[in-house]
């Protein structure tokens, strides 16, 4: 039932533990005031009574979901649920989506599968860009820090699962709902299926923690990498930004960084070189790929 709420609310696992606490303090605090109005008057018949207290209570449940809301930090969520809420019971007018403001708007879905120290340099580097929009956080982890940058944010969340990405639609329906130019892979470890690949072609980027055609491939990822590159003795590693292809690693080279390693290095001293590369050159990287063609 949780991924199913996930899912429709587009929320991380914690937050619908948030949303659903709040729901049911809000209820209770809504029938225990309705029924203490009710006490101040003396309405018969009872048909009568069950009228004036139905009446009550839907004025009430939302205003005291919002006020419970506000400890819960889920006061932004609710707002919105409430407005969706009144413009499907006609009492209010469909607020313009971001594609009917600015039709120039592109939208970015980042995979992550960690921290999300990435994904939080390329939300920070957006934010009051009003042509460029951070739409949704893809995660295959729960738990995944990414899942609470996405939950500070305020945007939506889709948890990827096993089965439906590898052997059903790839999620290509969900990221095509949502109009998304570039799907951006910021430390997300697994394969990208061939029919999300087809579905946006040279619209994938990845970022991997060397210098390609070097220390790529399956397995060759985080500490495995940079472990990799001092064993070998190698001068220099780096980062390599690139479109994804039906290979691991392999895909059309967009952009590299180098840095020095040294005889001193261990691989977590390459990893503190490489991560402030990735973090220096990945979202200004990000926003170049949006400004060019998609063919190009």
């Amino acid at each position: 039932m949780f991924n199913r709420l996930q899912q429709k609310w587009k929320v991380s696992a914690a937050q619908v533990g948030l949303i659903l606490c709040t729901f049911a303090i809000g209820g209770s605090l809504t029938g225990y005031t309705g029924r203490k109005l009710m006490n101040l008057f003396d309405i018969s018949p009872q048909w009568l009574w069950v009228v004036v207290y139905v009446v009550i209570v839907t004025i009430i449940w939302p205003l005291a979901v919002l006020l419970i809301s506000i400890p819960f930090g889920q006061f932004r969520f609710f707002t919105k649920y409430l407005a969706k809420m009144g413009q499907r019971l006609g009492l209010g007018k469909p607020q313009p989506t971001i594609d009917n403001q600015n039709s120039k708007v592109k939208k970015i879905a980042i995979f992550a599968s960690g921290a999300g120290s990435n994904a939080q340099k390329i939300i920070d580097h957006f934010k009051g860009n009003k042509e460029v929009e951070v739409a949704v956080i893809a995660c295959n982890k729960p738990g995944a820090g990414v899942l609470n940058i996405a939950e500070k944010e305020g945007i939506p969340v889709l948890m990827i699962e096993k089965e439906p990405f590898f052997r059903g639609d790839a999620y290509v329906p969900v990221l095509k709902e949502k109009k998304i130019d570039l799907i951006v892979l910021a430390g997300f470890l697994w394969k990208i299926p061939d029919a999300l690949i087809s579905a946006f072609p040279r619209q994938i980027i990845n970022i991997h923690p060397a210098l390609l055609p070097k220390y790529g491939g399956k397995g060759m990822y985080g500490q495995f990498v940079h472990a990799a590159v001092v064993a070998a003795g190698e001068k220099e590693s780096g980062i390599t930004i690139h479109f994804v292809d039906e290979h691991y690693d392999h895909g059309d080279i967009i952009f590299q960084a180098t840095c020095e390693v040294t005889s001193a290095d261990t691989a977590e001293t390459v990893a503190a070189k490489v991560h402030a590369l990735e973090h220096q050159h990945f979202p200004r990287v990000v926003e170049e790929v949006l400004g060019r063609p998609a063919s190009s």
